[in-house]
């Protein structure tokens, strides 16, 4: 089973996911990582050079290549914001996990990264409103919630348990 973990920047999807995948003896990929090895480019690069309808056509079908696969994928913040890439997800049989983690915290991981071309280009403000408009899209396309209090280790283990169900 394929598990895409999704949810906002900062939210611990790369951390948790790789955690997860050891408890669940399966792989585990990140999808930004997967983008820039496909294109020999920086998430910055494709943004600036190609732009951000680019960068996620190409995050689509990437997330849509995993399915089926027995991974954990860590998505990029805004890859199951496009109700196709989710809905293709959900059909393959895949969880489509959401990491809910309130908004301050992830803003302290993510504050200044230069890896993160929404960042480097919005106000703390413009973040939180992106933020809650988000949120409402990945309970939706989601099929699992996980309430992010805990360590990395107790958040990998309430997603084996979730997915145990």
């Amino acid at each position: 089973m394929t598990v895409f973990l999704c949810g906002f920047m900062g939210c611990g999807k790369t951390t948790v996911g790789k955690l997860a995948a050891k408890k669940l003896g399966c792989g585990f990929c990140d999808t930004d990582d997967l983008i820039e090895r496909t294109l020999d480019m920086t998430i910055p690069e494709i943004f600036e050079k190609k732009g951000e309808p680019f960068f996620r056509h190409v995050e689509a079908e990437i997330v849509r290549s995993l399915c089926g696969k027995t991974t954990v994928a860590a998505c990029g913040g805004g890859a199951m914001l496009n109700s196709d890439t989710a809905s293709a997800a959900k059909a393959s049989g895949s969880a489509v996990v959401f990491l809910d983690v309130p908004f301050e915290t992830c803003y302290e991981r993510i504050a200044g990264d230069t890896n993160r071309p929404i960042v480097m280009k919005s106000t703390k403000e413009e973040l939180n409103a992106l933020y809650d408009q988000r949120k409402s899209v990945y309970m939706q396309n989601s099929t699992i919630r996980i309430d992010c209090t805990g360590s990395p280790i107790e958040i990998a283990e309430k997603i084996a348990d979730a997915l145990k169900k």
